[in-house]
């Protein structure tokens, strides 16, 4: 290896180790990577459709809520509604492939 002025060595990383390409592609993975399924599941076309429906509302009760343009004004019912129709949006999205 050539070494600079300030004696540092070239091609050599902070640990002093080479790194090549060559060494890294011979050498397999410890870790487990499960096969790649043959059929996908997908999520019927209806979970897409209630998934935005449950965010949207959620979104409107929170929002008129806050307004306070409900029947009986401001209410803890009203933002808990729409806090549960987030959350199954949310739940609902995690789920959709």
């Amino acid at each position: 290896m050539a070494r600079t002025r300030k004696g540092q060595t070239v091609g050599a990383n902070k640990g002093g180790h080479n790194v090549s390409s060559k060494n890294r592609s011979t050498t397999s993975s410890k870790r487990y990577t499960p096969p790649i399924p043959t059929s996908q599941k997908k999520s019927p076309r209806w979970m897409a459709y209630l998934l935005i429906s449950f965010l949207i509302l959620g979104f409107i009760f929170l929002f008129v809520n806050y307004l306070g343009v409900l029947p009986g004004g401001a209410s803890n019912w009203y933002l808990l509604v729409g806090l549960v129709f987030l959350a199954g949006g949310f739940y609902m999205a995690t789920r959709y492939r």
